[in-house]
Formats: structure tokens, C-alpha cells, sequence
């Protein structure tokens, strides 16, 4: 460890990692040490230039590179520990999250890379390993507080696989749909009671926190299990491939903090995702290019919380695929985009025009319709064929925003859960939500890797945005580019939200867009 590592609490935690990793993985302990400041590096330049743009810091950034939306990238953090750059934040729970953010960010980068190949999940996992460091806005894209390192090394990303368990639920107690007929060869369950799957970490936390209800018999325990493998998202698993060969994606509760939330799953995900999921196919069916990856089912059992027993389906892409299409986590793209421009043959520009005209127009005219996708990197999935952007998948719909009023005008209904926070009655919540992740968290962090202007590649996004509107007359269109090209747009403010622990907060920062 170097020096400026070996003294404080970062080092303590280190230590008490590296002795970990000397029992359970020895072959790691030398790579975890040799890339600790790397990571302490990298999180400290994310947590500085959150800081920085969410006015939360004194910064003077003359070291500092500023990009659209007040964006602004570091070239080193300037301190050896992270939790430093806080200052007088008294924040100590968030200074915990940084930290672990550190410690697994460097086992992580510790582990051997991606194997690439295998079908189109398979393949569009493997792209997510290449996004090391986890979500690229968030200081905090690796924490998982409430794992120790042996969890880490069995049941993160780079694990490569991970063990579905199950609970069998009484019937009275299961909320949502049975699906037991997904695992034909789980031992049988008695009558007058579901099969309910439970990630194999949740499993000993069910177990302890619910003995209660194993007591009186709403809950019993089943042997047998079912290998999957695990994605960005954790808690979202790649189940067997089917008899057909296709693939299903199972989001269950995981009850740890990765980024800003802790895993868990409401009953009001279960039930909304397929209900949303028969919306967008609805809203979508004119829309080619897209290509949705639907919860098809989801069950719970409301139970303490509610939320720690819950499980939703979702269709996965292999068997779906065009020859020659090859679908790329939204996280990936910034890792291929040479290759994938290369191959395009036209270059940067011509690379943008096409890639923003496949991503923009679709979601904006949802948008129009009331929809407001989470159209973030790590809900993304474009397809290519040679190097050319081809269709967008899309997948997780539990973060996105409903304008009810925009519905129920076009002759749309969706039955929402009592009280689910998707739906609203205000169209700039809903545009917040689109705006954020897509021209902000998705467009911005691709231009930032283009070898092109900035201000030109901006302008290129501008011209996708006023054609697509242009085929629009309605008033809401116009409200929409008005909002989506006004001098300032919402920022969703990560640290602000971690300091107060209280929802999502957005402030105003400059548009690239406007003008």
C-alpha cells in the first residue's frame, strides 16, 4: 500500500479487506493493493466534480475541465482519501458509502476481466464488466454497504455467477403472480403454497429477519437452487436459457445500498411492471427501433417492510436479435465507440447524428404521449450492425414517470399501485426524469469520448431534437422543446440527495442545447 494509503480509517478498511482477501482469495490481494489508489483516485475525482457542480464545495476548479451541464472532470482528486474533499459536510453515513465505494471498487478492478462471447445477454453482460467503476456520475457507483468481502467476492459483477434460492409462501400471504412454473425441476411445494424466489444473500437475511413466519408455517424453506448470473444491477439475474434457448432476466430484492438506494424491491414494482410493460407496448407499437425488454411478472409477499421477498421477470434479448445486430450496454458504448465508428465509416459526426437519431426521437414522442423513460446508460441497450446504431433496447421501468393527464387525453389507462411515485400529475417531473438521464447522464457522457467539438456535437443533438419536434403540432410538443432547449435544464444533484436522504433533488445548470 503506498504511503499516503497507510494511516486513517481508508486504511483500516483496507487492512481489514486485505485480510479478508488473504483467507478467501489469496491471488487477489496483491492486484487489490497495487490498484487501491487508483480507485481512491477515481472515486475522489467523481466525488469532487459532484461537489463542484452541486455548489457544495469552494472549489476553484482551476484545475478542472468544464463540460455541458456543468460538468466538470478533474484531473486528479488532490487528496489521498476521498472523504477528505467532504470538508466541514457533517455527513458521516455518506462518508462510510465513499469508503466502501473505494474498497470494492478496488477489489473489483483486482479480478480478471470480462470472457466475451456467449449469446446476447451473455454478451451484453460482459460489455457491463467493462464499465468498472459502476454508474458514471455517482462517487458512490460501487458501494455495497451491507456486503462484507466475502459476499463481494461471491456475488458481485465480476463473479461471473451467482445462486437463485427459494421460500415457499402460503397462498394468503403471496401478493401478485405464481412463478413456480418457471423452475420445473425445484422440489415440488406443498399444497396451498407458491414458489417465491429469493437471491441467495437475501435467502439468510429472510431466514433470520422472518422466523417468525417460518414458525407458524407462512413461510417454509425449500432445498434446491438455480445458478444465474448476475448483472450491473446486482439484484437483476440471467437466469438458464430456456427450452426454447431464450433468456429471462429476475430482478429480486437485495437488500444492500449500491449507489444512492438500497436494493430492495416494493410491492408496487411487482405489480406496476407488468401493467407498465403492456403501456409501452401499447405506446411503442409504431416505434420499430425500439425494442422493450418487458416485466412480464411479479410477485410479493407484504411482509414486514414488503419489500424483501419480491421478484419480477423480465424478457431478456438472445433469440430476438437480427443477424448480424449485436446489442452493447449503454455502459459499454464509451469503451467500444472507436471500434464502433470505425466500423460506421463516416466518422465522429456522422457516428452521433446517427446514434442521437436512433436514441432521441422515439423517447421524445413518448414523452409527447406522457411517458418519461429512465433513458440512462445502464438501462440501454443499442443494437448495431457494423458499427451503424441499429435499434434501442430498453429494460427496468420501475424509475420511470407517467404524465397521467397526457394518458388518459390519448385514451390510455395503466393501473398503478395505491401511492406509486411513477405516476404524476406534472409534466416537468416527468421531463426531469427524461432530460436527466438521457441528454445528461446518456448523450453527455458519450460526447465527452468523441473525438469531435463539443459545440458541434451538441449542435448535431439540436437539430435531432428541433426535427423530431417539428413533426409534432401539439401543444405539449411545444411545451416539451421549450423545456428540453430552455437556458437551464434540471440536474438530478446525487450528493445533495445522499446529504438529505430524502427523494430525488434537481437544481437548475446550464443547457448545451439552448440558443
Amino acid at each position: 500500500m503506498t504511503s499516503s494509503l497507510t494511516t486513517g480509517r481508508l486504511a483500516a478498511a483496507a487492512a481489514h479487506t486485505q485480510a479478508a482477501l488473504a483467507v478467501h482469495a489469496p491471488e487477489l490481494v496483491a492486484g487489490f493493493l497495487a490498484h487501491l489508489p487508483e480507485a481512491a483516485g477515481t472515486v475522489g475525482r467523481r466525488l469532487r466534480g459532484a461537489l463542484a457542480r452541486e455548489g457544495l464545495t469552494s472549489d476553484d476548479e482551476r484545475d478542472g475541465t468544464r463540460h455541458a451541464f456543468h460538468r466538470i472532470e478533474f484531473a486528479r482528486s488532490g487528496v489521498a482519501d476521498p472523504v477528505e474533499l467532504l470538508g466541514d459536510l457533517d455527513a458521516p453515513g455518506f462518508a462510510a458509502e465513499i469508503r466502501n465505494a473505494v474498497i470494492n471498487l478496488a477489489i473489483a478492478l483486482a479480478r480478471p476481466g470480462p470472457v466475451a462471447g456467449g449469446d446476447a445477454d451473455e454478451a451484453a453482460i460482459a460489455g457491463e464488466r467493462l464499465a468498472i467503476s459502476g454508474h458514471n456520475l455517482h462517487p458512490c457507483g460501487r458501494t455495497r454497504l451491507g456486503w462484507d468481502t466475502c459476499d463481494v467476492l461471491a456475488h458481485d459483477l465480476e463473479a461471473g455467477s451467482t445462486r437463485i434460492r427459494f421460500i415457499a409462501v402460503r397462498d394468503d400471504t403471496h401478493l401478485g403472480d405464481d412463478l413456480s412454473a418457471l423452475y420445473p425441476d425445484i422440489s415440488p411445494v406443498d399444497p396451498g403454497y407458491r414458489l417465491q424466489p429469493v437471491h441467495a444473500w437475501q435467502h439468510a437475511l429472510v431466514l433470520d429477519r422472518y422466523r417468525h413466519l417460518f414458525a407458524d408455517g407462512t413461510l417454509k424453506q425449500v432445498d434446491g437452487h438455480l445458478d444465474a448470473v448476475p448483472t450491473a444491477a446486482l439484484r437483476t439475474l440471467l437466469l438458464p436459457p430456456d427450452a426454447d434457448g431464450r433468456r429471462h432476466y429476475l430482478k429480486v430484492s437485495l437488500d444492500i445500498q449500491v449507489t444512492s438506494t438500497r436494493r430492495s424491491i416494493s410491492v408496487a414494482s411487482t405489480r406496476n411492471g407488468p401493467a407498465v410493460s403492456r403501456l409501452l407496448h401499447r405506446l411503442a407499437a409504431d416505434e420499430p427501433t425500439l425494442l422493450l425488454m418487458a416485466e412480464t411478472a411479479g410477485a410479493a409477499v407484504p411482509a414486514g417492510s414488503g419489500r424483501d421477498l419480491s421478484a419480477i421477470l423480465r424478457d431478456g434479448l438472445t433469440g430476438r436479435l437480427h443477424p448480424g445486430e449485436e446489442a452493447i450496454a449503454g455502459s459499454a458504448l464509451p469503451y467500444r465507440m472507436r471500434e464502433l465508428i470505425t466500423r460506421h465509416g463516416g466518422g465522429p459526426a456522422a457516428w452521433l447524428t446517427d446514434y442521437t437519431q436512433l436514441l432521441l426521437p422515439p423517447l421524445l414522442r413518448l414523452a409527447t404521449a406522457g411517458v418519461g423513460l429512465e433513458a440512462h446508460l445502464q438501462n440501454c441497450l443499442p443494437t448495431f450492425v457494423d458499427g451503424r446504431p441499429y435499434r434501442l433496447a430498453l429494460r427496468d421501468f420501475a424509475g420511470l414517470r407517467l404524465h397521467l393527464p397526457r394518458l388518459a387525453a390519448a385514451g390510455h389507462h395503466v393501473d398503478l399501485w395505491p401511492g406509486s411515485v411513477v405516476g404524476t400529475d406534472d409534466p416537468a417531473v416527468m421531463r426531469a426524469k427524461l432530460g436527466y438521464t438521457a441528454f445528461q447522464a446518456h448523450l453527455g457522457e458519450l460526447v465527452l469520448h468523441l473525438d469531435l467539438d463539443e459545440r458541434a456535437a451538441w449542435r448535431i443533438i439540436r437539430d435531432v431534437v428541433d426535427h423530431t419536434y417539428e413533426t409534432l403540432g401539439s401543444a405539449d410538443a411545444r411545451a416539451d422543446h421549450t423545456a428540453f432547449t430552455a437556458p437551464t435544464v434540471p440536474h438530478k444533484a446525487l450528493v445533495r440527495m445522499r446529504l438529505a436522504d430524502n427523494g430525488d433533488i434537481y437544481l437548475p445548470v446550464e443547457n448545451p442545447l439552448h440558443g
